[in-house]
């Protein structure tokens, strides 16, 4: 017979269990106050159980009060140490598995997030696009000739144009598509090889619109730019949620935020650096260096393994649990594994996904979520913000060199703003940031569009007194940080681990699209809205971000530590989702005392 030692921590627990096994029975009684269950199984050395000193034990814990039990929590191990084990917290009912942020598991997690970087790329260089003479000049000469003539007197109404807006909006209308394309693609081949595939159709609009020669050429580049943009934000975060462990979950998948930010800000250095290439000819500088950040990818991707999950998902599960080890940087894994093994064949049941998502009824606080996120961080109007910085600056009077100087300042508050919620999202969570960020939005934003109304009021004539400039780019600065701790990194953060794995693909697929469509929108009308509404736009948008901020007050569960097999607990649990979801807690404590049973016999 084999000894089997079974270590029980019980710290308040708050549920009982009974585990029965080679004539082995250990009671865990209910307490009064919460806490966690911690089981550890390890086959040790065959030799016989001597039943005098087992019926003792069992006597003694017939007699011995739970709360009394301080040997056991002296004995307690961390649950990083202890191969194979599993923490079940029962005031939340969520597991944490042994392991760490290893040095591995962050070099993957970074190349991953610059597919960020070239997103946030994009939109910063073609900030700078829009408002250099040269570029102007060779494929929007009417725009140019307006400006030069001074044809438009009203503030508001100086960059309005259509076919403008288009060559922005184009890159976010083919990433739209392309998101449709990347969940078959990532199901059937890998995270990691969309990240590369996506890689390459950047490079390749990069060095189409470098060497654009008409506008036929510069667009079908941009297309091609919004292909890679569209695969690598599917990609990117689905692979960061699935390699990180959960409680560093946040931290990890913040990167592709971070990475965004950098794209921005490095976009801003590049525009005002090529402003100053004599010649006319430093805008193709611009776009051909979004070559650099495909080719970390593309290299990157050849040196990362795919994620565990998408791996079991295609059959491999040797790779996979290889891989899990050595993310995890612990031997033992089987816990974790299992729990991945089994949301995996629970996905392979669901033969339509995409029908499942939309039309099955189960998953419907993930589809909410999914269509109302990414359509509410448009709405914030940071994209806009960011998109025409320099437009922006200089239709409130600053030159086109202090309106690159100024772009390139809210770059830099982007980017250090982001490692706020990198450092905290984790611990005070993904709620307090959301609803910190958004306060701080709308007050940004009812500043900004106070200041503006104050000195071109509805007319839109006379010019910006430089004490009023500095305010609004002050203001334009704590909106910016606000967001970046807030909705730019929880936009992208929610939606990709609230999904469970059936429709984690489709789901994220359509997060993006909808993502892209409303960037694609907001970025076509901007100009319009900025004629027509003046300097009420911004309180347009700080009246949808107060709305937004009431959503995230009322609907969004915590999620922060979770792991994403159990994010479906948060949805039977809250308030309002609970009503629309089944509850299977009883089947899964039914199949988690199989399994345990299973591991001791």
């Amino acid at each position: 017979m084999v000894d089997l030692e079974m270590e029980a921590t019980f710290v308040r627990t708050s549920y009982e269990w009974e585990v029965s096994s080679l004539g082995m029975h250990h009671h865990c009684r209910r307490a009064t106050r919460r806490g966690h269950l911690s089981l550890k199984y390890s086959s040790l050395s065959a030799r016989p159980i001597n039943p005098a000193l087992h019926s003792a034990r069992s006597s003694h814990r017939k007699h011995t009060p739970l709360a009394s039990s301080s040997s056991l929590r002296r004995r307690r191990r961390r649950p990083g140490k202890m191969p194979g084990a599993v923490i079940v917290h029962h005031h939340t009912r969520y597991k944490t598995y042994p392991g760490e942020v290893t040095g591995f598991v962050f070099f993957c997690c970074l190349v991953a997030s610059v597919g960020g970087c070239i997103f946030g790329y994009d939109i910063g260089l073609t900030a700078g696009l829009t408002s250099t003479d040269s570029f102007l000049a060779m494929f929007f000469p009417e725009i140019y000739r307006q400006q030069q003539e001074r044809l438009i007197t009203n503030q508001y109404c100086k960059f309005d144009s259509q076919v403008l807006t288009l060559f922005g909006s184009s890159l976010f209308l083919s990433a739209m598509v392309a998101a449709f394309f990347a969940s078959p693609m990532a199901r059937a081949f890998g995270r990691k090889w969309t990240l590369f595939v996506a890689s390459v159709a950047y490079s390749v609009g990069a060095v189409l619109g470098g060497v654009a020669a008409n506008f036929a050429m510069l667009i079908t580049g941009r297309i091609l730019l919004g292909v890679g943009v569209g695969l690598c934000i599917h990609a990117s975060p689905l692979y960061i949620s699935e390699m990180a462990p959960a409680q560093q979950r946040g931290m990890l998948n913040i990167l592709f935020q971070l990475m965004i930010t950098v794209g921005i800000l490095s976009a801003s250095l590049t525009n005002y650096w090529t402003s100053k290439i004599t010649g006319g000819w430093g805008w193709r500088v611009g776009l051909a260096f979004g070559t650099v950040p495909a080719a970390v990818i593309a290299l990157g991707s050849l040196a990362i393994p795919d994620t565990p999950m998408s791996l079991i998902q295609r059959g491999d599960t040797e790779t996979a649990r290889a891989t899990l080890a050595k993310i995890r940087g612990v031997g033992d894994v089987r816990a974790e594994f299992e729990d991945l093994s089994a949301a995996s064949e629970e996905s392979k049941a669901v033969a339509h996904p995409w029908r499942e998502l939309f039309f099955g009824g189960k998953y419907k606080p993930q589809l909410t979520f999914a269509l109302l996120v990414p359509f509410f961080q448009q709405l914030t109007g940071i994209n806009v913000i960011m998109f025409y910085a320099p437009v922006l600056f200089k239709t409130v009077g600053f030159r086109q060199d202090a309106s690159l100087v100024s772009s390139v300042i809210t770059g830099l508050v982007n980017v250090f703003s982001t490692f706020v919620a990198i450092l905290t999202a984790d611990k005070v969570g993904r709620r307090a940031l959301f609803l910190q960020g958004g306060t701080q939005m709308i007050i940004s934003q009812i500043l900004v569009g106070t200041f503006i109304g104050l000195q071109f009021g509805l007319s839109g004539t006379g010019a910006m007194s430089e004490q009023y400039a500095m305010c609004i780019v002050l203001f334009v600065c704590v909106y910016v940080a606000g967001f970046a701790w807030s909705w730019g990194p929880m936009g992208w953060l929610i939606p990709s681990e609230v999904y469970p794995v059936a429709v984690r693909s489709p789901a994220q697929s359509v997060t993006v699209a909808v993502n892209m469509f409303f960037t694609a929108f907001i970025s076509q009308i901007f100009l319009t809205l900025l004629c027509h509404l003046r300097f009420g736009l911004f309180y347009f948008f700080g009246g949808w971000v107060l709305l937004m901020t009431i959503f995230i007050a009322t609907l969004l569960p915590e999620t922060k530590c979770v792991p994403l097999e159990e994010v479906a607990h948060v949805w039977r649990k809250h308030w309002f989702w609970r009503k629309f979801v089944l509850d299977s807690s009883d089947a899964r404590g039914a199949e988690m005392r199989k399994r345990i049973a299973l591991e001791m016999s």
